[in-house]
């Protein structure tokens, strides 16, 4: 029977990671720290035989993407299923910020339902990540797929295919410059890997 692997890939450090909501807006680039880790992660990689390389559109996506692409000879195909939840007003918010706000509690304590002011629903960003790994699956059968995407959707990619609810999904770590291994085929689900590499936003590895 086909299976496709999916090597889930978080981008790499930004400037903001860890300060700031960046959400989808535009010129966020990875920092030094970031393309150190986006070196490492595409040395990782070599020799793999992936398939093929997608990528959430973002800039901090596409960047962690292109050190795999050039050493693997692949193009990087940008994909809007992968795109960053859509934060709406909290777009560019500090953490200090938000953490004064009642309505970024309830999202974080209640991401099955509670709405994002002028922007997405986590269900409806968990329903377009599926969506789009079962598109690739049915383009890519046995073959190994690398996809780079921001971690609260991989954290929901892994949610569903494990099923935990999302309400709990917090429990899930998807650190910076991490990997996340899932197999599917057409009767069957394999959570390989969670996280593996990936660091914490002062850069050590994870405990």
């Amino acid at each position: 029977m086909p299976v496709t692997r999916f090597l889930l890939i978080r981008h790499a450090a930004v400037a903001s990671s860890g300060k700031s909501l960046a959400g989808r807006m535009a010129g966020v680039h990875l920092d030094q720290r970031g393309r150190r880790q986006a070196n490492a992660l595409a040395e990782r990689l070599a020799g793999a035989a992936i398939a093929a390389l997608y990528s959430s559109p973002l800039e901090r996506a596409v960047e962690t993407a292109e050190p795999i692409a050039t050493l693997l000879g692949l193009p990087v195909v940008t994909c809007e299923d992968f795109l960053e939840l859509a934060f709406g007003q909290w777009t560019n918010g500090s953490f200090d910020e938000l953490a004064g706000d009642p309505r970024f509690e309830r999202f974080n304590t209640l991401r099955s339902c509670a709405p994002v002011p002028d922007g997405e629903f986590m269900l409806q960003a968990q329903a377009r990540m599926i969506i789009g790994l079962e598109r690739l699956r049915l383009r890519h059968p046995q073959a190994t797929v690398a996809v780079v995407s921001h971690g609260d959707l991989i954290k929901a990619a892994i949610a569903h295919y494990a099923g935990i609810p999302l309400d709990l999904f917090q429990r899930i770590e998807i650190g910076l410059a991490s990997m996340s291994i899932v197999e599917v085929d057409d009767r069957a689900i394999r959570i390989l890997a969670v996280n593996a590499g990936g660091t914490t936003l002062s850069g050590e590895d994870p405990a």
